[in-house]
């Protein structure tokens, strides 16, 4: 009779969690408990199509920009190996494009090599008359803007033991791999952006994302139970890592849009600043600009 009683306490669990599944599959959080989005789309010059809603957007660009991509970093090579992702770059590059915030130029290996290849065979002869593959026609990088995973989690969390020690007996193990299935994905990005002339730091910013997922629940009640359940699928991790990344470039635009340049009081930039230590040389006054150089009168 006992278990006659729990048996519809756990298939009401299975339905109560079928219908959750309903409701949190599509939901994808950028930023905020309602945000859903993803990288998607297409650019070409100015235009785009079928660019993301949630992502900001300049009426011109403020400059050009080249990505930096640290491919020796820990975070990459989990990026590469664990999650099987391209480079960030890929991804950014159509992000920063579709906002028309900046004009992206190549700086990858794969691209110098292959246009330095097309000059190589211009210099040759080989090319036809009027290829145009002249000297001083690359577009300078103003900007570079560097990627960092700082934080990603495939599992941030499942309700397999609270289902368990709810139901108890028997019926624990169904109700953990119910719960087992129910994975939370999270991910925090950060992007730098500094002025490729000067070597400063011209805007910083964080991003994050998060999804929950109901994807594995075939593994307990069959293809057939709950109307077929199972055909729910977990989603990559490389979907919150994009949608961590728009983050966190929606919140450097908007930073950018209201840009003030930093200023240092004194000697300027790079004169040796106002936090002087015990014991430092004065600053020289005839390196300061238009200081007349001082002569030695001595005979």
């Amino acid at each position: 009779m006992r278990t006659l009683t729990k048996l519809p306490l756990v298939i009401g669990i299975g339905a109560l969690l079928s219908l959750l599944a309903g409701c949190e599959t599509t939901d994808m959080q950028m930023g905020s408990a309602a945000a859903k989005t993803t990288a998607t789309g297409s650019a070409a010059g100015a235009a785009t199509d079928n660019a993301s809603t949630q992502l900001e957007r300049c009426a011109s660009p403020m400059g050009t920009v080249s990505l930096i991509e640290n491919q020796q970093a820990g975070w990459y090579t989990i990026l590469r190996n664990e999650y099987r992702l391209p480079p960030t770059s890929n991804l950014l590059r159509l992000l920063i494009q579709q906002s028309n915030c900046f004009v992206v130029v190549e700086r990858g290996a794969a691209g110098m090599n292959a246009m330095s290849r097309e000059r190589q065979l211009a210099a040759s002869g080989e090319m036809r008359q009027g290829s145009n593959f002249g000297t001083g026609q690359m577009v300078a990088s103003d900007y570079g803007m560097s990627p960092e995973i700082v934080f990603s989690n495939s599992n941030a969390g499942g309700a397999g033991a609270a289902l368990g020690g709810l139901v108890g007996g028997r019926y624990s193990g169904v109700a953990s791999a119910l719960g087992g299935s129910v994975q939370t994905k999270e991910a925090a990005a950060m992007l730098t952006l500094i002025d490729n002339r000067s070597g400063v730091q011209v805007a910083a910013s964080e991003g994050s994302a998060s999804k929950t997922d109901f994807g594995a629940f075939g593994a307990a009640f069959g293809s057939s139970a709950a109307g077929g359940i199972g055909g729910y699928t977990n989603t990559a991790q490389g979907k919150v890592i994009a949608a961590a990344f728009m983050d966190a470039y929606n919140q450097m635009v908007r930073s950018l849009r209201q840009y003030r340049a930093q200023t240092v009081q004194g000697q300027g930039l790079g004169g040796g600043g106002r936090l002087s230590v015990d014991g430092a040389a004065a600053p020289s006054q005839t390196s300061a600009p238009g200081a007349a150089k001082k002569t030695n009168t001595k005979k």
